[in-house]
């Protein structure tokens, strides 16, 4: 059973998601609820930057004024 990442398309939110059964089912947004998702490519299969069972954190791009982001800067910006 695969783990795959997405962000999500409206508040940018970052997270992981276990994939059982049907891999094309709609994956929703673990923070706003939104339904429009996006599954990211992972460099290497089991590490994961987004968000842990301890808070959120960030990923490789972030929403300005994430609490991850003093000061709206996402210290994962190129």
């Amino acid at each position: 059973m695969p783990i795959f990442e997405y962000r999500c398309k409206k508040c940018g939110s970052v997270f992981e998601e276990l994939i059982t059964g049907d891999r094309n089912k709609e994956i929703s947004c673990q923070i706003c609820g939104h339904k429009e998702t996006e599954r990211l490519m992972s460099v290497i299969g089991g590490i994961s930057m987004g968000r842990s069972s301890s808070g959120p954190s960030c990923g490789t791009q972030c929403n300005p004024g994430a609490s991850c982001c003093s000061g709206g800067v996402c210290p994962h910006a190129g």
